[in-house]
């Protein structure tokens, strides 16, 4: 005959139903607890994910603003960097003009054969055409630098050259040169962006020696002066001109 278990007491049964709801209570809180640390988990991948998104949005932006001279994609894309034998070691003449006043300039194709095969090349495929000179310095340096197609100073052609050539011994840059502008430490880094100084400027050599010095303005440099004069926009000594600079057209020969 099969045992029978002897029913429980009232007292004991409450003491059963006291137990058990405390068990499911400690197995609810344990599973929410798990819920949450799962959720928390996530939350805290999420996070990192943005942050480093941040950090490496944050960086690239700096990276490109730095870069005055990069070759970011152009807007007037070019093949390819232009022979140096296309400056024919001789002096080039030309004008520009600058919000509908003349410079005029020279170009030293013997001297500075890469830069001034580069700046012929860009000016007779109107390259320049309506491109505004982004920034201009009155303090410590006198430029006013334009070629840049983004109008930002991270604009280019689509290539990049060097070496450096013709840079003055001295780091004298007299008034009235035209050199070009590369980034920092990079002879190989020239683009299409150059620089007119418009007050003897003294500009220190870096690991990659000078600036290219190119030409020079042979008239209208009070053009440019008139531009420096105005100040920067944001009335610091290095910024975009307060008044707006474009290039209308250059034309060599």
């Amino acid at each position: 005959m099969a045992n029978k278990k002897s029913p429980l007491s009232k007292s004991a049964q409450q003491r059963v139903k006291t137990y058990e709801a405390k068990s499911n209570q400690q197995e609810s809180r344990k599973g929410q607890k798990r819920r949450d640390n799962r959720i928390a988990v996530i939350a805290g991948v999420s996070a990192l994910a943005i942050a480093l998104g941040a950090q490496l949005g944050y960086a690239t932006l700096n990276s490109t603003t730095a870069d005055p001279s990069s070759s970011a994609e152009p807007t007037k894309p070019v093949a390819q960097v232009p022979d140096k034998s296309l400056a024919q070691d001789r002096i080039w003449t030309g004008t520009m003009t600058l919000n509908d006043a003349k410079v005029g300039f020279e170009l030293d194709g013997k001297n500075a054969p890469q830069a001034v095969a580069n700046f012929v090349t860009l000016a007779q495929r109107a390259y320049f055409k309506g491109v505004n000179c982004h920034r201009v310095t009155t303090e410590a340096m006198y430029v006013l630098q334009c070629g840049d197609p983004k109008g930002d100073g991270t604009g280019g052609p689509g290539y990049t050259f060097g070496p450096v050539e013709n840079a003055p011994a001295d780091n004298v840059y007299k008034e009235g040169l035209l050199a070009m502008a590369r980034r920092g430490g990079d002879a190989n880094s020239h683009g299409s962006q150059f620089f007119i100084v418009y007050a003897d400027t003294t500009l220190g050599s870096d690991a990659a020696g000078g600036y290219t010095v190119f030409g020079k303005v042979t008239s209208g440099l009070q053009v440019v002066k008139e531009i420096a004069a105005a100040g920067t926009a944001d009335g610091s000594g290095d910024g975009k001109p307060k008044n707006a600079v474009t290039i209308s057209t250059v034309n060599v020969k």
